[in-house]
């Protein structure tokens, strides 16, 4: 007789003496006769004993547990579990910029501590949670629970193959649940004890994009594929035994380092190599059981509270402005975020609740990501929009608040960021650009390149952090020559975007518009021309024809091309070249402070304090320091 069956066999009588073959049958998977030939062979290997020997109609005969067969069980205790709790939950904006997703509440419970409640009552307390995007958020649990916290460094830019890498040393020598934050459980299904290795799947009707699971005869899952029609598919919660773990978590390190693998999921390993692994079977589960969220309308078929109270801020807000109820806030979805803010996408629900003006219509929330408000003058940025709005070349705003920096804006279908690389699209942004630097307009402040390193070298050291690069005593130094050499240029400000990334250029079917002007000030336009190479990692020879292009594109305003006034080719391409590491070395300095707030940003860091390194070569071998 197989080990799994009669752990499931003495499982299901521990935990129900009064359990009926046919409660039996269910739980193996298996016929009538079948089970009462598996009870029979548990009972003569001594791990059970009869308890009743009437047999007649409508009786069942009772079993209980020996000695034996308890210490059988023992074997196969689950020690541990681990729960997935690292993401952002993208799917889930704008709920999860202020709450991971496994903290929101379904019928009032939060679903982490629904599935934290349903390990303790099988006696499961040994709990590991794996945290990453709002890490504290979580912290409350420790004390509540008992839990231990654990956290993912690279939850930002990997998917869950990098978080089981780093989850090893719980998954190790324990059997364990392996479990998602934002999983809902119906009703409890774990266990003191586990049979072996399972994956939960539910049945999904129709057509489906979910795992679709292919089974041996005996539940063992022997193949994986994406999408079917009327499938058992994986969904929910995962049992690894310590067997299985250790033979599954050196595939885990070996694709962790293999390239090309940062978006994998575990499960993409798994799959791979089912046929080197031992079992894993199938845990079928009722329709019903299993709730795996994918949106916000989703959560709201299921929990009405969430039809116009989610609780979330930026919800509150767009009901606020718009004049309705949270019900008519539709089809959200979450837009590419950008390295200062994340923005949503929603549409106003083309109803009689909602005013004329807005029905049917789609926008854009932008909310200020953490320490921004450190990094950014919002009243500064509210009278930029005032100033440029006048030039009718920035998006339309339908709400901005200068005290926090939410901002709702008008959404252009079809609209789509320009591209560098193409040079009709690259002479347009520079003719725009050319025209907001010859417009006319005033700020009532600068953008001094100087005084923002000094300020982020301030946030830098108050927030408990050090620059970490080695020769940073000696760049600084450096860096102060080149702002003595621009200084002597007494070269003249205008309005600059600074931001001029090419992401912030976007053709639409009203024209070519500029958005996201949050570090536009008074400043030499030739800034704008530097920012718009070191953002596209343009060397500096690419950079000679940016100038070229911007110098013949058509002029803008009275007072001709203030930008190259008076400068020869050399001259100018060197002033770019100086402000091209200046920013650079801003940039860097702008990464750490976010990095010590918890953010990364990959290499850009390195790319952009490398700017500055070449920048003041060049400048040094030319002879202009």
């Amino acid at each position: 007789m197989l080990e799994r069956e009669t752990t499931i066999i003495l499982r299901t009588l521990y935990e129900r003496a009064e359990s009926t073959q046919r409660d039996l049958a269910g739980a193996l998977g298996v016929s009538l006769g079948k089970t009462n030939q598996l009870l029979q062979e548990t009972v003569n290997q001594g791990l059970l004993r009869k308890l009743s020997h009437d047999e007649g109609r409508g009786r069942n005969v009772l079993y209980e547990l020996t000695d034996a067969g308890q210490q059988h069980l023992e074997a196969h205790r689950v020690d541990a579990a681990l729960v997935l709790a690292s993401g952002f939950g993208s799917r889930f904006v704008p709920l999860t910029y202020e709450t991971p997703k496994g903290l929101l509440e379904v019928f009032g419970e939060r679903m982490i501590e629904r599935q934290i409640r349903q390990l303790h009552e099988v006696g499961i307390t040994d709990i590991t949670i794996m945290v990453g995007y709002l890490k504290e958020k979580f912290e409350y649990l420790i004390d509540k629970y008992q839990v231990k916290l654990i956290y993912n460094p690279e939850y930002a830019t990997k998917n869950t193959l990098a978080t089981m890498h780093h989850a090893a040393s719980v998954l190790r020598g324990h059997n364990c649940y392996i479990l998602s934050s934002d999983n809902w459980m119906r009703e409890n299904m774990y266990h003191r004890y586990e049979a072996d290795a399972w994956y939960a799947a539910s049945f999904m009707k129709g057509e489906t994009r979910e795992w679709a699971i292919e089974t041996a005869r005996n539940g063992a899952i022997r193949d994986v594929r994406v999408g079917g029609c009327d499938q058992w598919c994986m969904y929910g919660p995962v049992y690894f035994t310590k067997e299985f773990s250790e033979q599954f978590l050196p595939f885990i390190e070996s694709y962790y380092r293999m390239p090309g693998t940062e978006q994998f999921y575990w499960e993409d390993v798994l799959i791979r190599n089912l046929k080197l692994l031992p079992p894993i079977y199938i845990n079928k589960q009722p329709e019903g059981e299993i709730y795996e969220f994918e949106n916000l309308e989703e959560l709201r078929q299921f929990d009405e509270k969430y039809v116009n109270h989610s609780g979330s801020e930026a919800m509150q807000l767009v009901s606020r402005v718009f004049g309705i109820p949270e019900s008519c806030i539709v089809h959200i979805r979450c837009l590419k975020a950008g390295m200062t803010n994340k923005s949503w996408y929603f549409s106003v629900l083309d109803t009689p609740e909602a005013p004329a003006e807005y029905r049917g219509k789609d926008y854009i929330c932008r909310i200020p990501g953490p320490g921004t408000e450190k990094l950014i003058d919002r009243f500064h940025e509210g009278e930029v929009y005032q100033a440029v709005t006048q030039l009718g070349i920035t998006e339309e705003l339908v709400y901005f608040n200068p005290e926090n920096g939410y901002k709702i804006s008008r959404y252009y279908h079809g609209a789509r960021n320009a591209d560098y690389g193409n040079p009709v699209e690259l002479r347009q942004c520079m003719a725009l650009l050319k025209r907001l630097h010859n417009s006319g307009i005033v700020l009532k402040h600068d953008f001094d390149l100087h005084e923002e390193m000094l300020r982020y070298e301030t946030y830098i050291r108050e927030a408990g952090a050090v620059i970490p690069f080695e020769d940073y005593p000696e760049v600084r130094l450096h860096a102060e020559e080149v702002f003595r050499f621009v200084a002597a240029q007494q070269r003249p400000k205008t309005i600059a975007h600074i931001d001029s990334v090419k992401d912030n250029f976007i053709f639409t079917d009203e024209g070519l518009k500029m958005i996201d002007w949050e570090y536009c000030g008074m400043a030499d336009p030739l800034t704008d021309l530097a920012m718009a190479a070191i953002y596209s990692y343009m060397s500096f020879e690419e950079t000679k024809q940016l100038i070229e292009v911007y110098r013949t594109a058509p002029m803008g305003g009275a007072d001709g091309d203030i930008a190259l006034r008076g400068l020869d080719d050399e001259e100018a391409y060197a002033l770019v070249v100086a402000y091209m590491g200046l920013g650079g070395l801003l940039w860097a300095l702008w990464c750490v402070y976010k990095m010590a707030l918890g953010e990364s940003f990959g290499d850009y860091t390195l790319r952009m304090y490398r700017y500055f390194k070449d920048s003041y070569k060049f400048l040094r071998n030319s002879g202009k320091i």
